[in-house]
């Protein structure tokens, strides 16, 4: 099984081996069992339901919480060749009934599905007339009733153990707790299932966190670095979304905005753009994220802290997830704790939701005041031991500095006592500093014994100070009054003498565009000086074939294979094929083109070289595509590609290889010629012809229009 599982991985995929526990996932379901998947974001998760399903007879049914998720891993599909479709809210009424009867004819060999439509009565009633290969049920926390991203009709999923008893069910997750795992199993009916626990490291994403200063100031040092690659800026409000990402607009970055609070087509378009576009920023709501399955993320940075590790673990995860360096950056302060406290006080919920959520915001916070390796306090999180320290996050690179803040921080407790338990931060540093100010003299704290013992410390320090007693629990904010600051129970031995405190030095806050720090990520620098000018060049070509096929360019080919092209530099079409992730589908549509810009010979296999010549052949002497499909025994949708690659070399002209009514060609040409500037690609014409025109035939006509642009 697991040789021809290999199989299926290098001709369909274009990969020559298994990551991880990927063959061990694949070999169980495709034999038949049940499997509990927990792996990292970029570990490969789809593949472990994509090959059992191209393995067993029948169809695989793929249960996908987002719209945008599923279509991006059609549209994947699609390119490699597999019969993939999916059945949402976007088709209408006879689109719905045309893929019901493909799916009858079982020409789909893989469903997509939202949770909500499986589920239906007469849903499951048709599944239950088809011969179904498995049950892939993706983002499985989302059936978490105290996850942040649960959806209630997961919950009913756990009926498919009923009513498919002898077909193989795969829950696959990136982020679950120990509990949350528990939820799913028995949620899920997984009692049985064989699980698979991969590590939770990404060892490719660089970790840093630094006091909020100047945080607009801060995230443009960073985001200067990083000029021209995709990242997504996380923000808490919309408001805040919007004005980020105006301010970086303004600033020269082409940023798009997201959150619920937008149009849905608006947020719709700032996605698909997002997707489909290099080098943009999505500022956003964690609204935006799930349905992202874009791998050349290269950034995620929080101007926010996230209200829990499992949040914070799945956000920074977008970024890299096609294994290449890339950075998750956040600045955090005292406000930000205030903030989510509230946020967290005002929820719905029972008082032991809410004391879990409260100990979650502990745990992220205690990671933001580290002194020791981040990655692996993360992971130690996650039930999971790193025996060394990273090296590849900002306190095993940076080192941390810590000081015996044990008097100033009895200093600043006694300001937040002595001034009565009601006031704020800003109030007790100038308390402390002795500034003479209107309301320090309105309540008379001049006279405080406190009043400016803490004149040889910046404002800096004793803000640092006061953040870092909020965050080990030394001091509280008060969130019945307005949000000042009272004594906690466990800053008694503290105040009495009885205990040291040890807390880490902030450096100073970066706000230039230098280095992120020394030996900090080189996300920014994948391809070095001399190699950025065909980088660029293979990453234009892949623009313009994903333009022709409607996809985004990941679709195409990912950042990781465009690099391996680039350091291995293919000298044929046989070499090409040695890239991973060039499977023979890519080779046989891209891989000469992309040979053309490496200064690669081009020339096909004697195999593919006579096929195009026999199919050139056959078209001059006047066959239809249909025909010549039947002569050469392959698809139409072959022929047709072969013939809109040979309509762009110019060997045949579109008279040649189509034959269309003139009124209806015209009609064709004029569609594409309608927009201003570049042609559009074929799916957005395909829609104006509602199938009176076969797919193949648009490709045709547009490489005919290309090739007479470009003369």
């Amino acid at each position: 099984m697991l040789e021809q599982a290999q199989r299926v991985l290098k001709d369909i995929f274009g990969y020559d081996s298994f990551r991880g526990r990927q063959g061990a996932i694949i070999e169980c379901v495709a034999k038949g069992g049940d499997a509990l998947v927990l792996m990292p974001t970029g570990g490969g998760k789809s593949l472990c339901f994509q090959v059992p399903a191209l393995l067993r007879p029948g169809l695989a049914v793929v249960v996908s919480p987002l719209i945008a998720l599923m279509e991006d891993q059609v549209a994947t599909l699609d390119e490699l060749g597999v019969a993939a479709a999916s059945l949402n809210s976007t088709l209408s009424a006879e689109q719905q009934r045309e893929l019901a009867g493909r799916i009858r004819r079982g020409e789909v060999k893989m469903l997509y599905l939202a949770p909500e439509r499986l589920v239906q009565p007469r849903m499951l009633d048709f599944l239950r007339t088809l011969d179904i290969a498995l049950f892939a049920i993706d983002e499985a926390h989302c059936v978490s009733q105290w996850g942040h991203d649960f959806r209630p009709e997961y919950l009913q999923l756990g009926q498919l153990a009923e009513l498919f008893p002898q077909v193989p069910r795969i829950a696959l997750t990136a982020t679950a707790d120990m509990r949350t795992r528990e939820e799913i199993v028995t949620r899920l009916h997984l009692q049985n299932a064989e699980r698979f626990l991969s590590s939770f490291d990404r060892p490719n994403i660089f970790y840093r966190i630094v006091p909020k200063e100047q945080p607009r100031k801060q995230l443009l040092a960073f985001l200067t670095e990083r000029r021209g690659n995709a990242g997504i800026v996380y923000c808490l409000s919309r408001k805040k979304v919007d004005d980020v990402a105006a301010y970086l607009c303004d600033q020269g970055f082409p940023a798009l905005p997201y959150h619920a609070g937008l149009p849905a087509e608006t947020r719709a378009s700032n996605q698909r753009r997002f997707l489909n576009e290099e080098g943009l920023i999505m500022v956003a709501t964690i609204a935006f994220g799930m349905g992202i399955d874009k791998p050349n993320v290269r950034f995620v940075a929080h101007l926010d802290l996230p209200k829990s590790l499992e949040a914070y673990y799945q956000e920074t995860g977008r970024a890299g997830r096609d294994g290449l360096p890339a950075d998750a950056w956040m600045a955090y302060g005292l406000q930000d704790m205030v903030m989510l406290k509230q946020m967290l006080q005002n929820s719905e919920g029972d008082e032991r939701h809410k004391r879990i959520e409260q100990h979650k915001l502990d745990a992220m916070l205690a990671l933001c005041e580290e002194t020791r390796c981040r990655r692996q306090i993360l992971l130690n999180y996650f039930d999971e031991e790193l025996p060394q320290p990273c090296g590849h996050c900002d306190n095993c690179i940076d080192g941390v500095q810590t000081w015996d803040a044990t008097e100033p921080a009895r200093q600043a407790l006694s300001a937040v006592y002595r001034t009565g338990q009601r006031y704020g931060v800003g109030h007790l540093v100038d308390v402390l500093l002795g500034r003479d100010n209107e309301k320090i003299r309105n309540f008379g704290h001049e006279k405080l014994a406190v009043y400016g013992v803490g004149k040889a410390r910046s404002e800096g320090e004793w803000r640092s100070l006061f953040r870092q007693l909020v965050a080990r629990g030394l001091a509280d904010i008060d969130l019945e009054g307005y949000g000042g600051l009272r004594l906690s129970d466990s800053c008694r031995p503290l105040l009495r003498g009885e205990v040291s405190l040890e807390l880490r030095r902030d450096l100073k806050p970066q706000t230039s565009s230098k280095s992120s720090g020394s030996g900090g990520s080189p996300a920014s620098q994948l391809v070095r000086g001399e190699e950025r000018e065909q980088w660029e060049a293979l990453r234009a070509l892949r623009r313009k074939l994903a333009e022709e096929h409607g996809v985004p360019p990941y679709v195409i080919f990912p950042d990781s294979t465009l690099l391996e092209m680039l350091r291995s530099q293919p000298g044929s079409l046989s070499e090409m094929a040695q890239v991973s992730g060039v499977g023979a589908r890519k080779l046989e549509r891209y891989g000469a083109a992309f040979l053309d810009v490496l200064g690669g010979a081009a020339e096909a296999p004697p195999q593919v070289a006579d096929l195009r010549h026999e199919l050139t052949s056959l078209a001059r002497a006047g066959m239809t595509p249909a025909q010549i499909a039947g002569q050469l025994n392959c698809s139409e949708k072959n022929v047709y590609s072969l013939l809109a690659e040979a309509i762009g070399r110019q060997q045949l002209s579109l008279e040649q290889a189509l034959d269309l009514p003139e009124d209806l060609l015209a009609e064709v040409q004029d569609a594409f010629l309608d927009g201003e500037g570049e042609l559009p690609p074929v799916s957005a014409i395909a829609e104006q012809f509602g199938g009176r025109v076969p797919e193949g035939v648009l490709y045709c006509v547009r490489a005919a229009l290309a090739a007479e642009f470009e003369m």
